[in-house]
């Protein structure tokens, strides 16, 4: 057997499923700083969203296409249906993965803007990005299209969008089980396997098309009737339960050119090699895969088929990440969207998510508390739990601190990063100045000043751009590193970029930001000290930016966005007072 290679390079516009949390650093830099009153660029922080009605979306049936080396996971159900965990819960994983974004990676209605806009932005290149956004967001059309020799188009009459394709079934359905199950553990982990390089066996015919599960010892009587009923083969593939295995199209480089032309490799996103260089995935004791926390155990035994041999592992296809916001897009209009789950399935992979995100992401602490009649100082540790930067993933997301100082009667005697209707942040550079960015913060003394983690991309003439195919490096990168990250020794992809790479307390697992606030005259009493930790995974100025392509995905997109809550989920927080 000779599997056929599926290998090129990609520009992925992924909007992976994972979330993070950021660092802190040094001293702030003037060039980048800018005062409150500078509100500018047309920004209403006054603006609420027009409230929408609960969904009541009823979902469509599984999508049930047979092209020559997919099958929609309609198929799948019919056998690995109505699944029990040891506690009579139902984990079927049909039931779980049509309400993500996985399952939604081809209707998130983000990415196809966001792609449309990379097109009118760069014409010269749309073959090259259609074709390679679509490897991992449309993975199943991407590659039959390939063997079938037809054209890789997203839009158009040609493009997969269009409801008369012969594969738009197969493109619309996004990350399914026959994709997954068919990957070959051909170079995962290796650079040839980053950006969408997964390999599919598309040579070998039914019945015996391969297709792995993560079980050893195969109930024999269900392998004989998987073959003749679907014409896959079921075999064992222990790097379904690695990390590899998410890193083909979790790890991405876009490719693109610095001032002198010459290429290079922007990384979009680098949750696996991210989780490498950390105590969760170093290889010293017993790693942390993703699925260890994106597919968590059910109480086993579980038997993936009423009968069959009953498996004390059984991983939920829950595939949570941290993408809450564009969740609810797709539970609001779903009808509008095509998805398949209902309002209701959305709305337990919401649950599903936050918990998650409120529990096991990041933890504040409040340290180092003295007052005077002058001042207030204080320390706030910000601690990644996660497995890989906080936040990961897509470089619009970013994670900040709202601290607020009241008093007895309950007046705000000071505020930093409290979060704007529309998706900004009040004293963000960024929310302000659309060329601008907040810096790294070790020492914060003003209102004006926010601690923000996250990625700002720049361009080859060092400014700030939310255009992918025209950043070449980051500017800032101070997201919250995992425990055991060496910043000294960590590759160029995954480095720590600006002040906070000389920050001493901006450390694997952690970081410390010092708080010294000015108090009003006369101030007596207790005061109260409340920390947030906030996260979103799209703020105002990537919003922003992105309305300034026409396109009607785009304007699609818009519409959504301005309808939707914007309110950032709180990941951790914490209170004192001060007598």
């Amino acid at each position: 057997m000779h599997p056929r290679s599926l290998l090129i390079p990609l520009i992925l516009l992924g909007l992976s499923l994972f979330v993070g949390v950021q660092v802190l650093g040094s001293a702030p830099d003037a060039s980048h700083q800018v005062s409150l009153p500078m509100l500018g660029n047309g920004v209403d922080f006054t603006t609420t969203p027009t409230p929408l009605p609960p969904p009541s979306y009823e979902g469509k049936p599984l999508a049930n296409f047979d092209t020559a080396d997919f099958n929609g996971p309609a198929l799948c159900q019919s056998c690995h249906g109505n699944i029990k965990d040891a506690e009579g819960n139902d984990v079927t994983m049909s039931a779980f993965w049509r309400s993500t974004m996985m399952a939604n990676a081809a209707r998130d209605p983000f990415w196809l803007a966001k792609v449309s806009s990379e097109i009118q932005r760069h014409p010269e290149a749309q073959a090259h990005i259609e074709a390679t956004c679509m490897r991992c967001h449309m993975p199943m059309a991407f590659t039959q299209a390939r063997v079938d020799g037809l054209p890789l188009k997203i839009f158009g009459e040609e493009g997969f969008l269009n409801p008369d394709h012969p594969l738009h079934d197969a493109a619309m359905d996004g990350v399914s089980c026959t994709l997954c199950h068919q990957i070959q553990p051909d170079g995962l982990g290796e650079e040839v396997s980053f950006s969408g390089g997964y390999v599919i066996d598309t040579s070998t015919n039914p019945p015996r098309r391969p297709l792995f599960g993560p079980y050893p010892t195969p109930d024999m009587i269900g392998a004989g009737i998987m073959r003749s009923g679907s014409g896959y083969d079921p075999q064992y593939g222990a790097h379904l339960r690695t990390s590899e295995l998410c890193a083909v199209c979790h790890t991405l480089f876009t490719p693109t050119q610095d001032a002198e032309g010459n290429p290079v490799n922007y990384p979009e996103q680098t949750p696996y090699l991210e989780w490498k260089h950390s105590a969760f995935g170093d290889g010293i004791g017993e790693d942390t895969p993703c699925q260890g926390c994106h597919m968590p155990q059910a109480p086993g035994p579980v038997a993936i088929y009423p009968g069959w041999t009953q498996h004390e592992e059984f991983s939920r296809h829950d595939f949570v990440g941290g993408n809450v916001f564009m969740l609810r897009i797709l539970q609001q209009h779903g009808e509008a969207l095509g998805v398949r789950a209902s309002s209701d399935d959305f709305e337990a992979t919401i649950q599903r998510t936050l918990k998650q995100l409120q529990e096991q992401t990041a933890e504040v602490q409040i340290r180092e508390v003295t007052r005077s009649d002058e001042e207030m100082t204080f320390q706030v540790v910000v601690i990644n739990k996660t497995g890989h930067k906080l936040p990961t993933g897509y470089p619009s997301r970013r994670t900040w601190l709202h601290v607020t100082i009241t008093d007895a009667a309950g007046r705000t005697l000071f505020e930093s990063g409290r979060p704007t209707p529309d998706g900004g942040i009040l004293g963000d550079d960024a929310t302000h100045r659309s060329d601008a960015y907040e810096p790294h913060h070790d020492i914060i003394t003003s209102p004006d000043q926010v601690a923000i983690y996250q990625v700002v991309m720049g361009d080859a003439q060092g400014q700030v751009t939310y255009t992918l195919l025209d950043a070449v490096d980051n500017l800032k990168d101070n997201r919250l590193l995992p425990a055991g990250f060496d910043k000294a020794t960590a590759g160029e992809a995954i480095a720590v970029k600006g002040s906070a790479a000389e920050d001493d307390n901006f450390i694997g697992g952690s970081d410390t930001v010092t708080y010294r606030v000015s108090l009003p005259e006369n101030i007596t009493g207790p005061l109260a000290l409340h920390v947030e930790l906030l996260y979103s995974s799209l703020g105002f100025e990537w919003m922003r930016d992105l309305r300034l392509s026409n396109t009607p995905e785009v304007r699609r997109f818009e519409r959504y966005f301005n309808g939707a809550d914007k309110t950032p989920t709180i990941l951790a927080e914490t209170v004192f007072t001060s007598p």
